[in-house]
């Protein structure tokens, strides 16, 4: 098993996209994590603060027509590439909506509560 740093995490989420790592790293420490921790692809914190930055990155280019103009592809027009972020947002959004805050929980959804004690 290869072992990650959450910037390295965070790169592979954001793929095609440069960003300098000071400014990486400052979008981690806003999202409580130091980019040079390794990646725990387990903890369910972790991976959803990991979409958490990669989210905060991909609005502060939506907020900034200029970079969004420098990133597009040559054979993809503005419209097109804010309309593919904007679904990419949308996507993790719902993502980060739907996952746990709890590194004990499984991911399955489900929860085991004790009716009865003795």
């Amino acid at each position: 098993m290869i072992n990650l740093t959450n910037i390295d995490r965070l790169k592979m989420e954001i793929e095609g996209i440069d960003i300098e790592d000071d400014k990486l790293n400052v979008y981690l420490e806003e999202n409580n994590l130091v980019a040079t921790e390794e990646y725990s692809p387990s903890s369910n914190i972790n991976k959803k603060n990991i979409y958490r930055t990669a989210l905060a990155i991909l609005e502060s280019i939506a907020n900034n027509p200029t970079y969004m103009r420098n990133l597009k592809n040559d054979d993809m027009s503005i419209t097109q590439f804010s309309e593919n972020l904007n679904n990419r947002i949308d996507l993790l959004t719902r993502k980060i909506r739907l996952m746990s805050d709890n590194d004990s929980d499984d991911g399955t959804g489900a929860s085991f509560v004790y009716l009865f004690t003795d």
